[in-house]
């Protein structure tokens, strides 16, 4: 399969969908709870699939609607889950405070870090040695796993929910957004084998809306932002010098308002040339979208409740 798009959320089941035609090629239930988070292994093998205490995984190319796997250990909501790139461990965050990484085959915990707040995301930094997790009371950490530790806490806004974070595919800018629809971004600097953070930028990018997800394309060109506003918004990543505490903050430009969804936006997957974007709305549907155009190519239709969730892989195989 060369391009794998799956979605799921409120009504217990996982989706995996014709991206072009739209129809839904295979449905698999999950009875346990819904489905807060979906994420594809980068090889195309595996589908994790987040719920209220487990991460079950899914055989991609089998029939088989049984997890080959499931993980246990977290006692509350999972928020993220991301692959190592060659698929030997995977991280996740809870509700329960902690982040956790998982050796993939066995599904032991090799790792717990203790945020002390409900955790919503965590995302893999490139270099593979580090991960970065945000949480309710309104930090964002940075993990060293060489040396075990927490080597960064940044606290954009005094008790406001850090709700996402990405980090650039080539390791050089992370984003975060927050509850009330403001988005930080930071330089990352490789500087004596220990990252640093430099402030870039902050802008309110949805006016007081709560923020859901925040996205870097891989080309690292544009920056998604999913509100409870019912819309997505595509922002152009510019190169910027660090802003000092007392100048005045530039925004990204914003590129496009994806207009069209009934309800909250969830969630969103860019493809990989980064000309497209598929989002997930508390309306029942994922929609594909062209970017250049700012046009609906498909909607996928099949979920009866809320879809909170979406992967895509339509990498080459040889990536």
């Amino acid at each position: 399969m060369s391009v794998i798009l799956c979605t799921a959320g409120y009504d217990h089941t996982i989706r995996f969908w014709e991206a072009l035609s739209g129809i839904c090629s295979r449905t698999i239930q999950h009875p346990d709870s819904q489905v807060n988070r979906l994420c594809i292994s980068p090889d195309k093998r595996y589908l994790a699939a987040a719920g209220h205490h487990t991460v079950k995984l899914f055989d991609i190319r089998s029939t088989n609607p049984a997890p080959l796997l499931v993980f246990e250990g977290h006692t509350g909501n999972i928020t993220g889950v991301a692959f190592h790139c060659e698929g030997k461990w995977m991280v996740t965050s809870s509700e329960d405070g902690t982040v956790k990484i998982w050796e993939t085959r066995s599904g032991t915990i090799q790792r717990s870090y203790n945020h002390g707040s409900p955790a919503n995301d965590v995302v893999i930094h490139p270099n593979q040695g580090e991960i970065i997790s945000c949480d309710r009371a309104g930090s964002v950490r940075l993990w060293d796993l060489a040396e075990n530790t927490c080597s960064h806490q940044l606290i954009p806004e005094e008790d406001v929910s850090v709700t996402s974070v990405t980090v650039a595919t080539d390791g050089t800018l992370l984003c975060a957004a927050n509850t009330v629809g403001n988005v930080y971004v930071w330089r990352l600097e490789q500087q004596y084998e220990r990252t640093t953070l430099i402030p870039l930028t902050q802008f309110s990018a949805h006016s007081s809306h709560y923020i859901t997800r925040i996205l870097l394309s891989p080309d690292v060109k544009k920056l998604a932002t999913c509100s409870a506003d019912h819309t997505a918004k595509i922002w152009e990543v510019k190169d910027m010098e660090p802003q000092g505490p007392d100048s005045e903050q530039r925004p990204f430009p914003l590129e496009a308002t994806l207009t069209g969804h009934q309800r909250w936006v969830w969630d969103c997957a860019f493809s990989a040339d980064s000309a497209y974007l598929v989002t997930a709305c508390s309306d029942h549907y994922a929609r594909l979208w062209e970017l250049h155009s700012q046009q609906i190519i498909r909607q996928y239709n099949g979920h009866h409740r809320g879809a909170v969730c979406v992967a895509l892989n339509d990498y080459s195989e040889a990536r």
